[in-house]
């Protein structure tokens, strides 16, 4: 088990009602799974669409239960959003 701290942008953030809270897991679907925990299905269905950067690194479409999380790392959320 790892610990570090998720970041949730733009409406990750409204969904989850926070900007930034710890984790404590072994990879990025442990670590999702326990933030998900009783904040509802607005929640999942935005991290369901949203890309991931672990310290920087896009995670892409690799599945999330085989993405390693590091010690002290930080998981950023970026759920779709318009513009450029």
């Amino acid at each position: 088990m790892a610990k570090g701290t998720i970041r949730y942008w733009a409406a990750a953030k409204a969904a989850a009602g926070t900007h930034e809270e710890p984790y404590d897991a072994a990879t990025l679907a442990d670590a999702l799974a326990a933030a998900g925990g009783g904040r509802g299905d607005e929640f999942a269905r935005v991290v369901g669409r949203s890309s991931f950067l672990i310290d920087g690194n896009p995670v892409g479409t690799r599945p999330h239960a085989s993405v390693p999380l590091p010690e002290n790392g930080v998981v950023e959320v970026l759920p779709p959003f318009a513009g450029g």
